[in-house]
């Protein structure tokens, strides 16, 4: 049984996690056009590159990302490439996902930069775990998915919808200029958004056996002290008796 769950995180570590995030950094940047039902490819601009920095500074300080178990010395020189590669993954992973959430140019495109940019930057600040922060992950690219996909892509829809006409007037007297994809746009960012939380799950790398032996350990010392007690106590008993107890004349029997 063991032998199987640690080949099964090594194929989720290995194959799984990697091709996650590069299908994220693919879907990311995929758009298709309104008009020529054509897939356009957007590279990340350098402000999702920036953006990714700041997410891969609150991994690390949530332990979402340890990097001691990524990158250690005492780990195979390929190991620890597979692991920078995988890395890397997640770098461009992460910046492809602020790039589908965020509108193309205009001036929306600078509302949407500076406030992630300014909800990642005072995170950095804040005392975060690693569950805390994809609970924070996931409420931060459901609300831009939502205005991006349903509000703002109204604004270029052909069609005449409450919702397109609800965003004209919220946004009435704003000069936005953008162009305009198809709605199947929608459902790419959807899909990338789905896979990258999934690989944020998986982003811990396996623990070694031993190192779950020990944790094991503290874990039971913690909830049952008096079992290292009776284990000390246990080995007090096979010591030879000095002073006193081991003293021939102080013995009651004939």
């Amino acid at each position: 049984m063991t032998d199987y769950a640690e080949r099964n995180r090594l194929l989720l570590h290995s194959i799984v996690l990697p091709t996650l995030l590069l299908t994220v950094a693919l879907l990311g940047g995929l758009r298709v056009d309104a008009n020529t039902k054509q897939f356009i490819f957007l590279p990340p601009p350098l402000i999702t590159l920036l953006l990714a920095a700041l997410l891969g500074s609150l991994f690390v300080r949530a332990r979402a990302l340890e990097l001691h178990r990524w990158l250690a010395i005492d780990q195979p020189v390929l190991t620890n490439i597979a692991h920078l590669l995988t890395l890397l993954a997640l770098f461009f992973a992460s910046a492809q996902a602020f790039n589908s959430v965020l509108p193309e140019s205009g001036l929306l495109h600078w509302m949407f930069s500076f406030f992630f940019l300014w909800t990642l930057w005072t995170n950095q600040f804040a005392a975060f775990d690693a569950r805390r922060l994809l609970r924070s992950l996931i409420v931060l690219f459901a609300t831009a998915f939502v205005l991006k996909h349903l509000l703002v892509s109204g604004l270029y829809s052909s069609d005449s919808s409450w919702l397109s006409r609800l965003t004209a007037t919220l946004l009435q007297g704003v000069s936005i200029t953008g162009p305009g994809f198809a709605p199947a746009t929608g459902y790419i960012s959807f899909v990338a958004l789905a896979l990258y939380v999934i690989a944020l799950l998986l982003l811990s790398p396996p623990i070694d056996r031993q190192d779950e032996r020990e944790v094991h350990s503290d874990q039971i010392a913690m909830i049952d002290p008096s079992s290292s007690l009776i284990e000390s106590g246990a080995n007090t008993t096979d010591r030879p008796m000095i002073g006193a107890q081991a003293d021939p004349r102080l013995n009651l029997h004939p």
